[in-house]
Order: structure tokens, then C-alpha cells, then sequence
């Protein structure tokens, strides 16, 4: 019975490295969102609203995969670059707008932020 300990070592660190991709793509993502977006203008509001529909859609474009794909069945090149692909997928989805999510979020986040009042705006005509 021979083991492979390279390809289980290579799986092992196949996994890490997606994972920490992962970690990061979501500790920009919330970096984002926590930021003070009481003051970002419609546009900035959107990009961020854009970013969670990509983000949300890479991850379901990834699952999906795992789920019809199975394993023994996996191409090789497909899984070397099969995340750039699904990261490009989703930020062309969520650019086009096709799902709306982005513009529920945008839409929900713009009828819940408070409005900011600038005293160097307001009138001071008596």
C-alpha cells in the first residue's frame, strides 16, 4: 500500500492558499464596510455596494463548482487558475448588474444613513 504524501502535502497547501486569499479578500471587503460611509459620496456607496455582490458571488460561483464538479473529475489548470476566473466572472456579473443585489444594498444603505448636516452649509440669515 503506498501513501502520497506529496499530493496530500499539495492539497494541504492548496487549500491554505486559497483560504488565505479568502481571509484577505474578506478583511478588505469589512474593511470597507466599517469604514465611516456616512459621508462617501453615490458613487463610492455603490463600488463598496459592488464589491459585497462580487464577493458574494464568487464564493456561490465556488461552491456550485465543488458541488457538480467532482473531485477525480477536477482539471488541473481549471483549479490553478479556476479562482481568478470565478473573481472575474463575478466582478463582470455584479459591474452589469444583472442580480441587483448591489442595487438593493445601495438602495437599503441610502434610505438608512442619516443625513449629515455641514454647519458651514447651513443658513445663517435672521
Amino acid at each position: 500500500m503506498a501513501i502520497s504524501v506529496s499530493s496530500d502535502i499539495n492539497a494541504v497547501m492548496d487549500r491554505y492558499a486559497k483560504q488565505t486569499a479568502a481571509n484577505s479578500a474578506a478583511a478588505g471587503l469589512e474593511k470597507k464596510l466599517k469604514g465611516d460611509l456616512s459621508n462617501a459620496t453615490d458613487e463610492e456607496l455603490m463600488d463598496v455596494c459592488k464589491s459585497f455582490e462580487a464577493y458574494l458571488l464568487e464564493h456561490v460561483l465556488k461552491d456550485v463548482k465543488e458541488a457538480i464538479v467532482p473531485k477525480k473529475d477536477e482539471n488541473p489548470y481549471l483549479n490553478m487558475f479556476g479562482d481568478n476566473l470565478y473573481q472575474e466572472y463575478s466582478k463582470m456579473i455584479a459591474e452589469r448588474g444583472d442580480l441587483g443585489i448591489a442595487q438593493k444594498l445601495f438602495d437599503s444603505m441610502k434610505r438608512n444613513t442619516p443625513v449629515v448636516k455641514n454647519d458651514s452649509t447651513e443658513s445663517t440669515v435672521k
